[in-house]
């Protein structure tokens, strides 16, 4: 799993728009659920959103409250993340990884690289 930034690279100000994208290997892509984390300074790493590898349903954790939406292009080799009204308090490194849902989003053994995403004035 690759995570890359697309679009005004990793700073953005408060209220601006930024999309991640995440290249899925072959094998990842067929097999398993792919998704978004990420961790803010001094705190744990937290799930933010799921896609499902079977019927592309998608799943969010409840603080993001509508401003992000995980999508995938066809062939599912690229997610992407949207992410809109951005907060300060969602300044972080980002990683795509592969996911599971329930209470909340959470890996399920594979990460790719992190990308830092920071909201700033």
């Amino acid at each position: 799993l690759r995570c890359s930034c697309r679009r005004w690279g990793g700073l953005v100000q408060p209220g601006g728009s930024l999309k991640l994208s995440c290249a899925a290997s072959t094998f990842a892509k067929d097999y398993y659920s792919i998704g978004w984390f990420r961790q803010a300074p001094g705190k744990e790493r937290e799930g933010v959103s799921c896609i499902s590898s079977s019927d592309g349903t998608t799943h969010y954790a409840d603080f993001l409250k509508g401003r992000f939406t995980i999508s995938r292009d066809r062939k599912k080799t690229t997610i992407y993340l949207q992410m809109n009204n951005l907060k300060p308090e969602d300044t972080g490194v980002y990683y795509c990884g592969t996911c599971g849902w329930g209470d909340t989003i959470y890996n399920t053994g594979y990460w790719g690289k992190g990308t830092l995403v920071t909201v700033s004035l």
